[in-house]
């Protein structure tokens, strides 16, 4: 960071810049460091305890067993190229932080995790797009308990009258930040709504998630209204869901299809290596106790291993359109607001490449909803239900091999310590426990 940047900042009459980071329960966390001070710390950043990276979502207390305790110390180091003023929050700024310790990356960095499976890939010759599309809820607080906004349902323009001061703020905020819109339309479940942002190189991605989530809410409470991402606050409505879509390139070149409107050789083995590993991805996409009441057979939801063009039930959607080239990227469902975006995609990336690097076989295409077939049917078209709690989904990430080897022992045995203690927690909650406790957390 150079003294004119400090300038800069200085004549913006910025007061505060806020060194954030997001843990392994999700929760976006930041220090922030007065103008004044930030000539003293441009490299280093801010000091924090390695026990930040163990704690749950539920308590700000070491999970057991986490192998990180009161002893250590790393540093949250400044990304500068991130650095960006908060339209909702006045003289303060935020940057994204990389942990750092002994001047090396920190193993337990979820974002430096990232950056080393987007390393792999590109090593392998494959550069990833993608783009989270998360859905949210706005609500309102009536008599000490919360409410959805409105009842409207699918698309109405009537919601879209009723809340359009608050979507426009929002989106205003996101596009002066950098991100670019693409869609809005209020989504199906009363109050949700849903606010699509463009592709981007997969780093900036995760990034532009957080920025994301902390904008929408940020507004959202300026206008008097609680937004939250939390999976399922209603148990007779739609839950929310975070799709993760994404592109496989080489040479600059999309190469998710073949040219010839069907899905190239390497992005079948790349959706072959996500169907081989997701019930143990799952522990990382859909890492609440909260995800497993949305993934549901006939909510859209991916609540099943399979993979088809256009099928909304399968876990990974391969979207079409009548304009050539087609298919241009691949929807995965099974994934919500709840997970640390830089671990999602990044385990994303590493049980993609594994099936490219073992040229894993992609299964046929699901052209019907799993649910309406017999049994017999499901068996005899290899149709498997995925795991329908988190303790499933952590036994099985315990099991997998590639994607512990891809986080590294120690910040492996972290994050599930982290998953354990939350499912010890939270596995007998009731849905209404549920969301007092993760309605602002997510």
């Amino acid at each position: 960071m150079s003294t004119p940047l400090l300038e800069t900042l200085k004549s913006q009459n910025i007061h505060f810049v806020r060194v954030v980071w997001c843990d392994s329960g999700n929760v976006v966390r930041g220090k922030a460091i007065h103008v004044d001070a930030l000539a003293e710390r441009m490299t280093m950043g801010v000091g924090l305890s390695a026990a930040q990276q163990a704690v749950p979502v539920m308590a700000d207390a070491v999970a057991p067993n986490s192998g990180l305790g009161p002893v250590g110390e790393v540093w949250l180091t400044p990304d500068w190229s991130t650095l960006q003023p908060l339209p909702y929050a006045p003289r303060q700024a935020r940057v994204f932080g990389d942990m750092v310790a002994s001047d090396t990356p920190w193993p337990w960095c979820s974002r430096q995790f990232l950056k080393r499976m987007i390393q792999q890939a590109a090593d392998a010759g494959i550069a990833l797009k993608a783009a989270f599309e998360p859905e949210f809820y706005l609500l309102r607080m009536e008599r000490d308990d919360f409410c959805p906004a409105d009842q409207t349902v699918f698309a109405t323009t009537l919601s879209m009258d009723m809340h359009w001061e608050v979507v426009n703020a929002i989106a205003t905020a996101l596009s002066q930040q950098g991100l670019a819109i693409e869609q809005y339309y209020p989504e199906s479940g009363p109050g949700q709504q849903e606010i699509s942002i463009r592709y981007t190189d997969a780093l900036e991605a995760a990034d532009q998630h957080i920025i994301y989530r902390e904008t929408v809410k940020a507004v959202a409470r300026q206008h008097g209204l609680i937004a939250s991402f939390v999976p399922k606050i209603f148990d007779d409505a739609a839950g929310s869901g975070c799709h993760l879509h994404l592109s496989l390139w080489q040479r600059e070149q999309n190469v998710t299809h073949n040219g010839k409107g069907d899905l190239s050789d390497v992005s079948r083995r790349f959706i072959a290596g996500l169907l081989h590993h997701l019930p143990a991805l799952m522990a990382v996409t859909t890492p609440s106790t909260n995800s497993y009441r949305r993934i549901q057979p006939q909510f859209w939801s991916g609540a099943y291993r399979i993979w088809g063009f256009d099928n909304r039930e399968a876990a990974i959607r391969v979207p079409t359109n009548p304009t050539q080239p087609s298919p241009t990227h691949i929807e995965f469902k099974t994934i919500d607001s709840s997970a640390n975006p830089y671990l999602a995609l990044g385990c994303t990336i590493a049980a993609g490449m594994n099936g490219i690097q073992h040229s894993l076989p992609l299964s046929t295409p699901i052209d019907v909803d799993p649910a309406t077939l017999s049994e017999a049917e499901q068996q005899d078209r290899r149709i498997e239900r995925l795991p329908q709690t988190l303790g499933q989904s952590i036994m099985a990430l315990q099991q997998d091999t590639v994607l512990l080897d891809a986080l590294g022992d120690p910040f492996a045995a972290t994050y599930i310590a982290v998953r354990q203690a939350e499912w010890a927690a939270m596995k007998d909650y009731s849905l209404k426990d549920e969301v007092a406790l993760l309605l602002e957390r997510y």
